[in-house]
């Protein structure tokens, strides 16, 4: 088994799931994994001994709450979605299938919650009371650093203030966390079991449908138009969705031109996004929407 990037685009995979979601990272990983490995079939020694781990992992990592159960059921779901689809479509490239297989969870489960009346209410406040939860936490290390000083009420404000906003998104954000714990499962999978490290592209490569440019347009039309709260946070959590992936569209084409980071540029895009992140994140959104009907890097490449 040859050594490879893959683990060095796994490895970031899973930070965006660490960073984005509202579930527990290793669960959103480890059950997709299984799904995968009890249908599509396991043959190797590292495969089975991973499936292990990730079914420890699955059952013993995190609390057996309200939201965990809802955590694990997410994850089944789309675990199964995805294989399912691999299964139907095996030649198909993963971000298509991975996106397919969260629209089909998102409707799965939005079928469950509807038939079950104030199911979402129920889901909304667990997922708040978790977030505030993990503030009240970090908090409290803050003032252990101090000391046993208060933090500053302006940074407690701060931080309500982010719970607010991660609140009213957490669905945008639990499925942009989806398709990297998807991509995460199946880079695993295709490595493991057959010793390919091409389960997931490069970052350079990164494309999708261009088609998905309406889903960022109509929730721009919903945030305009204010047509009542539950329309205004779907079309909030459209935007942040398919904003964030022309973000990482325009990240792609500009890696694709420029040959990749050196050094310096990975030490100056990190001190970009620690300074100046809402500038660096317009500009690559703008770069991949651009994309989508100028097709930059076809263009570079035939040029």
């Amino acid at each position: 088994m040859s050594p490879g990037r893959g683990w060095i685009r796994a490895l970031g995979l899973f930070m965006v799931v660490a960073v984005a979601s509202v579930a527990q990272p290793p669960v959103l990983v480890a059950l997709p994994f299984l799904v995968m490995a009890a249908v599509l079939g396991v043959r190797r020694p590292a495969s089975f001994a991973a499936l292990g781990i990730a079914l420890v992992l699955a059952v013993a990592w995190g609390p057996w709450d309200g939201i965990g159960y809802v955590e694990r059921a997410w994850a089944l779901v789309l675990g199964g979605w995805f294989t399912a689809l691999t299964l139907r479509h095996p030649g198909v490239r993963f971000t298509t299938r991975a996106f397919g297989a969260v629209a089909g969870a998102a409707a799965t489960v939005s079928a469950i919650v509807a038939a079950r009346g104030d199911a979402w209410n129920v889901v909304d406040w667990a997922v708040r009371d978790r977030m505030s939860r993990g503030v009240s936490a970090a908090l409290e290390t803050f003032r252990a650093m101090r000391g046993g000083h208060a933090v500053s009420p302006a940074l407690a404000s701060a931080l309500d203030e982010t719970v607010r906003a991660q609140t009213v998104v957490f669905p945008a954000l639990l499925g942009l966390a989806s398709v990297a714990a998807l991509g995460v499962a199946w880079w695993m999978y295709v490595r493991l079991d057959r010793r390919d490290d091409g389960g997931i592209g490069s970052l350079s490569e990164f494309r999708f449908n261009d088609h998905l440019v309406w889903i960022f347009i109509g929730g721009l039309v919903l945030l305009v138009v204010r047509w009542g709260d539950a329309l205004g946070r779907v079309g909030s959590n459209a935007v942040v969705f398919m904003g964030a992936l022309y973000a990482l569209r325009g990240v792609a084409v500009v890696l694709f031109l420029s040959g990749g980071l050196s050094l310096l540029g990975m030490i100056l895009l990190v001190f970009g996004l620690v300074f100046v992140p809402p500038v660096l994140l317009a500009g690559a959104m703008i770069i991949g929407l651009g994309d989508t009907w100028l097709d930059i890097r076809a263009r570079a490449a035939g040029s």
